[in-house]
C-alpha cells in the first residue's frame, strides 16, 4: 500500500499575493512589449485592431508579439512567486494538477 503524502494547506494570504503578482506581470509585459515594438518597427505605438490605417498583417503580427510576451512574462512571474511561496510556507500555491485559473 502506497503512503499518501500529507498536503499542507496554503495560507489564505496567497490570494492577494497572487493578485499582486498578476498585476505586476501585466505591467512588466506591457513595458516589454512597448520596448520590443519600438525595436521591431521603430514606432512608439503598436497598431490597434481598430486602427483604420493599418493592415491586417501588421495588426495580427503586433497581437501575436504582444501575446507571446505577455505569456512568457506572466509564466515567469507566476513561477517565481509560486517558488517563493513554497520556500516560505512549505506549500505549493495550487493543487497537484497545477493550472492558473
Amino acid at each position: 500500500m502506497a503512503k499518501r503524502k500529507k498536503k499542507k494547506k496554503l495560507p489564505l494570504a496567497y490570494k492577494p499575493i497572487g493578485f499582486l503578482l498578476g498585476w505586476t506581470s501585466g505591467t512588466l509585459a506591457g513595458l516589454a512589449f512597448q520596448k520590443t515594438w519600438k525595436v521591431i518597427r521603430h514606432e512608439d505605438d503598436a497598431p490597434d485592431a481598430l486602427d483604420r490605417d493599418r493592415g491586417w498583417g501588421e495588426i495580427l503580427f503586433a497581437a501575436a508579439v504582444q501575446g507571446a510576451i505577455f505569456a512568457v512574462v506572466r509564466s515567469a512571474v507566476d513561477r517565481a512567486g509560486a517558488t517563493a511561496i513554497e520556500r516560505s510556507t512549505g506549500a505549493w500555491p495550487s493543487d497537484e494538477k497545477g493550472g492558473r485559473d
